[in-house]
């Protein structure tokens, strides 16, 4: 993109302007688009060559600028700069089919399969009597979420992801709020273009908005991948639009009938038209050359901003991808040469101290993602200030990480240390009340005080592990106390509609719904208010045994630690830890502002009841019991079982030869999964035997 003449906000932009209502509306109009041609201009040069003209503070001047001249001359435009703050939230996403197939990709960690897919390559090409150059263009293989990016005469009309390779989710309200995708096309672009990008989350971006969330009591995203995938289909674009997401073009799906040889052709059209390209593409002249390029790119993995997790290798030219076509799911001209998974040791890259909702502080390490047995590991807790000082461990290090008993990821030990100087802090670092020692633990004298503490506490409560409180999610639970409405949890149940459509994003509709179902939860099952109290030590297993044994809130709270240690699972430490706290006149005085509000704890269920509100997807065989049986087992108990993976499933359960659509699912949704021995456990805790 070459650089605007005669506009006067491009080298030296003002800091400061005439006052709007001085402008007459023709001036506005000119300066408005001048500005919208100008940030294009920055933003290019700082998400396509990272070499910014201007600073961030004079960058900030323009948008702000030309926002206010199109709110009071209502000049918007759908390709203008401001759309990328992000619109109106959405019910749900659309979904919409591809202009073209976007296939997956045959892929291999061993490079006997790769010397195979040539092999195979240049037999068929030569069968088809093909006497052209077999030359392979080679890229990194971008580990985040692929996108069709639609454009109609030069300007961005549709934003699909991949979904099934024919038909996915409408983002594109969400992918107009990414600088990286150009809301208007430059040069000479057709009347009619479908490209095919990935969108990503940069590595130091990620670590930055992780350190965020853990720091304001949120959880982490377990990579920049998972990252990415959930900010992309979130249905409110203002949410996108302020995490840091960008996106990489690499193909055309579909030109108009332009005349392109090559995929190096492609490439350039690419960046001609104004897209951001990854700068390491190759062309090698056989695949002796691509197999290098990738060691050459598992080398410098590390060193880049950007999660890659092997190289892509393709036909050059475009006759030959013709000749060769595709089978239903992969092209046969493309082969995905991927990296050996990471394994145990990583680089310590931030050190965050997390507030938990009881006040105690834990201080996280977030790392360079690898896989630990299995599972890929983004964070590892180091326990306690004790246990950083005798691991010595520090930002920069490399470290070996474990997961205890295969679940909990921790630092083991330190290979070779970094030049980080961490120092835990004197303060909480939310609310900054100061930090007391027990032993080795530091806990935030702040209590619900602390946005931390306060915000954790509504979250659980109205998690799944606690009320099941449709709607009240993070971020409705954050406006609500950035608000001033709630305080304390008893403040839930004193909510009225007309505060809530005064916040942004809510309607009636909404407010009505939230309100419908906090009030669904006066009557809550005991073991689940417990559960929900967050008492330490005591989930909803543990909770529902106590339920079960006392039956009633009063018998619980008057309940001594001899008395708790009759109920099964419940040893000497756990029984103290319940006893102290209700033995809380704080924890005791919430409980009685919720009575007053209504809350009623009722009776524990009976074994017919155990499961009710909890729904269940299979995938595989579970020896010994058909699919029917498993799904009249889960009725009657009070649950449900469905065919498929949403929002709404608690869990699915992994048999023998299971499928990969609904584990994916799982994962996309962020469901539970359970294999045999694990669904077994759960129903054994809820008195079931299978």
């Amino acid at each position: 993109m070459d650089e605007p003449e005669d506009n006067p906000y491009v080298r030296d932009p003002p800091l400061s302007f005439e006052t709007v209502s001085d402008l007459d509306p023709e001036t506005a109009e000119r300066q408005a688009e001048q500005l919208r041609e100008a940030i294009r201009y920055h933003d290019h040069r700082y998400y396509d060559l990272a070499d910014p003209v201007v600073s961030d503070r004079a960058y900030d001047v323009l948008f702000d600028r030309l926002l206010e001249l199109e709110e009071t001359f209502d000049l918007r435009s759908e390709t203008s700069p401001t759309r990328r703050v992000g619109g109106q939230p959405l019910e749900e996403l659309d979904t919409a089919e591809h202009v073209a197939p976007m296939r997956s990709i045959d892929s291999s960690v061993e490079e006997a399969d790769l010397r195979t897919f040539d092999e195979r390559v240049r037999a068929r090409l030569t069968e088809s009597d093909y006497g052209g150059p077999i030359e392979y263009l080679c890229e990194p293989k971008f580990d985040g979420l692929s996108v069709e990016l639609v454009y109609e005469n030069g300007r961005l009309e549709r934003a699909v992801t991949r979904g099934d390779g024919f038909e996915g989710d409408d983002v594109t309200a969400n992918v107009r709020t990414i600088r990286s995708v150009p809301l208007e096309l430059q040069g000479d672009p057709p009347e009619f273009l479908a490209a095919r990008g990935e969108v990503y989350m940069p590595k130091e971006a990620f670590q930055t908005y992780n350190r965020e969330r853990l720091e304001r009591g949120e959880d982490a995203f377990a990579n920049p991948r998972n990252a990415a995938a959930g900010t992309l289909r979130q249905l409110d674009p203002s949410v996108t639009a302020e995490r840091p997401l960008e996106c990489f073009v690499f193909d055309i799906l579909d030109d108009g009938a332009r005349d392109f040889d090559t995929r190096r052709e492609h490439r350039a059209a690419i960046e001609e038209w104004g897209f951001s390209t990854d700068e390491h593409t190759r062309l090698v002249e056989d695949i002796n050359g691509a197999i290098a390029f990738r060691e050459e790119m598992l080398d410098r993995r590390n060193d880049l901003d950007y999660e890659i997790d092997g190289t892509v290798i393709k036909l050059d030219r475009i006759d030959a991808c013709e000749l060769l076509g595709a089978t239903a799911r992969a092209p046969r001209w493309a082969f995905a040469y991927k990296f050996p998974a990471r394994s145990e040791v990583t680089t310590v890259r931030d050190i965050v101290v997390q507030v938990g909702r009881t006040g105690r502080l834990t201080p996280v390490a977030l790392l360079d993602p690898i896989d630990v047995s299995g599972v890929e590991v983004s964070r590892a807790t180091l326990h306690n200030p004790q246990q950083i000082a005798e691991l010595g461990v520090d930002v920069g290090d490399t470290v070996r990480v474990k997961r205890a008993g295969d679940v909990i990821p921790y630092v083991e030990s330190v290979l070779d240390g970094g030049e980080g100087s961490f120092e835990f802090p004197d303060s909480c670092p939310v609310c900054e009340s100061p930090i007391e020692r027990d032993g080795p633990i530091a806990f935030c004298t702040g209590g619900v005080g602390c946005p931390a503490q306060l915000r954790r506490a509504i979250q659980h409560y109205a998690s799944r592990s606690g009320l099941d409180i449709e709607g009240l999610g993070e971020k409705a639970v954050d406006q609500l106390i950035d608000a001033g409405l709630v305080e304390r949890l008893p403040d839930l149940y004193e909510l009225s509609a007309d505060a809530l459509v005064d916040l942004d994003g809510w309607g009636e509709t909404s407010a009505e719904n939230l309100l419908a179902a906090i009030d669904e939860s006066r009557e809550p099952e005991l073991g689940a208010f417990l559960s929900a109290l967050g008492v330490p030590n005591v989930g909803r297993t543990t909770a529902a045994d106590i339920a079960r044994h006392f039956g009633t809130l009063d018998a619980v709270v008057a309940a001594d630690e001899a008395e708790l240690r009759a109920v099964d699972g419940v040893g000497p430490t756990v029984a103290s830890e319940i006893s102290a706290f209700f033995d809380s006149e704080r924890n005791l005085e919430i409980i009685e502002d919720l009575r007053a509000a209504g809350v009623g704890p009722q009776p524990a269920k009976t074994a017919e009841e155990s499961l009710e509100g909890l729904t269940f997807v299979f995938t595989g065989s579970i020896e010994g019991l058909t699919r029917s049986e498993l799904r009249a087992l889960i009725e009657k108990h009070g649950g449900s079982a469905t065919s498929s993976v949403s929002g709404n499933t608690d869990y699915l359960v992994v048999g023998e030869d299971p499928g990969q659509s609904k584990r994916e699912a799982a994962e996309e949704h962020g469901v539970p999964m359970l294999d045999r021995s694990e669904f077994e456990s759960l129903l054994v805790d809820h008195g079931i035997e299978l």
